[in-house]
């Protein structure tokens, strides 16, 4: 039987068939405008629920799943660097597809696309908003309405952020290792013949946006996911075939969201200080990054999602200053098992 089992390899959410997933801390953008990708301020940390039996409440141990502490506005983005193997992942808010905007589903759906690529899409920082741009992940109390779960289904029930994985079946793994095996042989021939200088290097996947900055059972009060600015960035349209993958996923984990008062109280930890000044970062010279690949098809836009309202339509105008990064701060990008994760209802 294959393994299921999600593990935790630092702040690492490694899945079942080679998928690997980090969470970003970054800048918030303003609400309107199209803007470059902001960077990576570190990682969010990332810990099993089933260690704390004692101070998580008790829906999370039936859930199963991590935690990570996250500020009032706070964005974030995914990270899939480190990626072994080819996977589909669903990426779910509140149990609904960030990728198509429909409700959550235990399967892989072409029409409309319920799931991004790994390797292929090299990290996600929000909603599929279609023309090439995403609308940014930020953090928002449930109850209010203001997650991307609220506004699409009526309801904030679940919160935080699923995540499910799919491998290649056997046939089209094979394939495919196949390939990278007569691709390393390639390389390796080119090095030798320009005796180990000026040889072309063996591609690797895009940096992650943040890389140079970044070195990219008391009641709980519970996070979800709403939107903020909107972003360049392609959400890639798969072009397997869809028989290439599984039709049952390989391992899902829950990730919990929580303010920063309840993950001391639940870990005993102190949170990460709080989110870095956005003017202050931009007049510091700092890089921001617009990735642009002209061979990628993106997906078209949902209806669904289309119709998320920004979270400062609910909890107010976003006051702190904005600073545009000047030109030579944008830089252009492209043209070990840990404690397994425990699983529960959800």
């Amino acid at each position: 039987m294959a393994d299921t089992t999600v593990r935790i390899d630092g702040n690492t959410l490694r899945l079942p068939g080679g998928a690997a997933v980090r969470f970003i801390r970054t800048l918030r953008l303003p609400e309107t405008g199209t803007h470059a990708l902001p960077p990576g301020l570190g990682e969010f940390p990332v810990r099993r629920v089933a260690d704390y039996p004692d101070t998580v409440p008790e829906q999370w141990r039936s859930r199963g799943g991590v935690l990570l502490p996250v500020y009032l506005r706070e964005a974030m983005w995914l990270s899939f660097a480190g990626t072994t193997e080819p996977a589909a992942l669903q990426v779910g808010v509140g149990k609904v597809c960030a990728v198509s905007g429909r409700p959550w589903s235990d399967r892989l759906s072409r029409n409309p696309q319920n799931y991004v690529v790994l390797p292929r899409q090299p990290w996600l920082d929000g909603i599929n908003s279609g023309k090439g741009t995403v609308r940014q992940f930020v953090a928002v109390p449930l109850g209010m309405g203001a997650t991307v779960e609220g506004q699409v289904t009526g309801e904030e029930v679940w919160g935080g952020v699923q995540l499910q994985s799919f491998p290649l079946v056997d046939g089209a793994l094979a394939v495919w290792r196949e390939e990278q095996r007569l691709r390393a042989e390639r390389e390796a021939r080119s090095m030798k013949a320009a005796g180990g200088f000026g040889a072309a290097m063996p591609m690797s996947a895009p940096p992650a946006p943040g890389a140079a900055a970044a070195g990219r059972a008391r009641p709980a009060a519970e996070m979800g996911l709403g939107v903020g600015g909107s972003m360049r960035q392609e959400v890639y349209q798969d072009d397997r075939p869809s028989t290439d993958w599984a039709e049952e996923s390989a391992g899902r984990v829950f990730v919990h969201l929580v303010t920063p008062p309840q993950w001391r109280r639940i870990t005993g930890e102190a949170p990460p200080p709080s989110p870095v000044d956005r003017a202050a970062y931009t007049r510091a010279g700092l890089p921001w990054f617009d990735y642009y690949d002209q061979d990628a098809e993106d997906l078209a836009p949902t209806d669904t999602l289309d119709a998320v309202k920004p979270v400062g339509d609910w909890i107010g105008d976003d006051h702190e200053p904005w600073e545009e990064p000047s030109p030579g701060q944008v830089k252009p990008l492209k043209d070990v098992p840990g404690k397994p994760v425990e699983d529960g209802d959800w």
